[in-house]
């Protein structure tokens, strides 16, 4: 990829994006409080909305021609861009996976998800779909931690793979991949999360970029559903979906959508993330 179209960050633009990703959180950690079961998507999404809004920022995905919505919820065996809908409640058991984004009032954005296994419902099942939460989440940590050492993009998502790979045999999604972040949500460079044959750019001070796994209990393949955005698995297998927006700089990396900028997810690695100087 061409270097000129991937926008480089300063540190105090990093610390400008620090804000959008401080909100982004606080939205996710609001919905994440009231998944429940008999909650619908609806009411979610109208969480997100009044958090997001709360502090004096809008929701992003609104930004997106054709959505209407704060957030993005998918349950079960829908991976990524399930509709917030007012029939569609949550089930003890359910895995839900929640994908939201804030842009503040100077334009910097954020973006984040995370996916979360319901209380009650089959304990077989209940346990299988935190394990395939776990091997997404700890695959998006692999992604982050690798970051901070590599010196070409594609290194991320081998490391991702091989998170994900080490753990079992999941499918992982081939045609939604991560993205950088700035003054849109969605920037160049494509953040892949599988071993592609090219190394992709060279990894410079600046970048900021969201990592995103998404990843099914089954086979990679998946289908739009009739709404037109909601990403179904063929087989029925369940899918989960993790997210964080991070900025790399002269001396590490800092997780911004993460509320202590990454130090515990990435404490397994060796890893601390470091706020940027100014």
């Amino acid at each position: 990829m061409p270097r000129e179209r991937i926008s480089l960050k300063t540190n105090a633009e990093i610390m400008l994006m620090r804000e959008a990703g401080l909100i982004t959180a606080a939205a996710l950690a609001e919905v994440r409080k009231a998944i429940k079961p008999g909650v619908s998507t609806l009411e979610l999404d109208a969480i997100a909305e009044k958090t997001i809004i709360s502090h004096g920022a809008k929701s992003n995905f609104k930004l997106v021609p054709g959505y209407s919505h704060t957030i993005c919820v998918s349950i079960n065996d829908e991976v990524v861009h399930g509709i917030p809908k007012a029939d569609r409640i949550i089930q003890a058991g359910d895995i839900v996976s929640v994908d939201c984004g804030a842009q503040t009032p100077n334009g910097w954005n954020a973006d984040a998800a995370f996916s979360v296994v319901v209380p009650g419902g089959d304990p077989e099942v209940v346990q299988r779909r935190e394990a395939l939460s776990k091997v997404c989440e700890d695959s998006l940590w692999a992604g982050i931690a690798k970051l901070a050492s590599a010196t070409r993009l594609n290194e991320v998502g081998r490391a991702v793979e091989g998170s994900i790979r080490t753990s079992g045999r999941y499918g992982i999604l081939q045609d939604y991949i991560g993205h950088g972040v700035g003054r849109s949500m969605h920037e160049d460079p494509a953040v892949f999360n599988y071993q592609t044959r090219d190394l992709g750019p060279v990894i410079e001070n600046g970048l900021v970029i969201a990592i995103e796994p998404m990843i099914t209990q089954g086979s990679q393949a998946v289908r739009i559903l009739a709404d037109n955005w909601t990403v179904s698995t063929k087989d029925g297998a369940d899918g989960a979906h993790w997210e964080h927006t991070v900025a790399k700089h002269a001396d590490g990396v800092w997780v911004l959508t993460a509320e202590d900028g990454g130090v515990e997810g990435l404490k397994p690695y060796g890893v601390t993330p470091i706020k940027p100087k100014l």
